[in-house]
């Protein structure tokens, strides 16, 4: 009985530690965590990783995809953080999840198309085995993960939405990404490191439309 008792109790502390892994892993990264690299095919058929920017300071990445209305509201704002911080050593690089099965309008295909006709100032990445995506943690589109590099790691400095206001950029009183940004140039961390990301739920292979 003792024996069996103690087997049982150390098979019950493995579930244990098993679900809490999982529950981790589907989180994702929190502010402070270390983050990894990719590597995933942009839009004009090159192969994209953060290691391809040695001299930048860190980087915004923005998982987003062509459908949702929320992503192409904010399209434009991302061009111009492109443009802005780019140069700053902040480069804007911009993955899309989803599952192109589910959404036929979010496939390689049509990422060149969108990419083409709205002039994007930035990578458009596709991570097509979600991989990176459910290490991000990622849910929402779009959905923005900051980065600073500290020596040879990649420090996640703030998670969230854009700014304030999806539908109307001339309502913005918030600008979340940009003012996280000038706080990193000026040797701060951002205040909030943290917002709520709203858009279209990331489709991930094996759901249902």
């Amino acid at each position: 009985m003792p024996y069996i008792y103690s087997m049982n109790k150390n098979l019950f502390l493995l579930i244990v530690f098993a679900m809490s892994l999982n529950i981790s892993l589907a989180q994702g990264y929190q502010v402070g965590d270390k983050a990894t690299d990719f590597h995933l095919r942009n839009v004009d058929g090159q192969w994209i990783s953060m290691a391809d920017y040695p001299e930048a300071k860190g980087f915004v990445i923005i998982f987003t995809c062509n459908h949702c209305p929320y992503s192409k509201a904010y399209e434009s704002r991302i061009n111009n953080l492109a443009v802005r911080y780019s140069p700053l050593g902040y480069p804007v690089i911009a993955i899309n999840p989803n599952d192109s099965t589910i959404v036929p309008a979010d496939s390689y295909s049509q990422m060149k198309i969108r990419a083409k006709k709205k002039n994007f100032h930035f990578p458009y990445l596709l991570d097509d085995h979600q991989k990176y995506t459910r290490i991000y943690g990622a849910t929402r589109i779009p959905h923005v993960f900051i980065l600073q590099k500290q020596g040879n790691n990649l420090i996640v400095r703030y998670i969230g939405a854009i700014d304030d206001n999806y539908m109307d950029a001339l309502e913005v009183s918030k600008h979340f990404v940009q003012n996280a940004i000038n706080a990193l140039l000026h040797g701060k961390n951002p205040k909030p490191d943290f917002t709520k990301a709203i858009g279209c739920t990331i489709k991930y292979s094996g759901e249902t439309k």
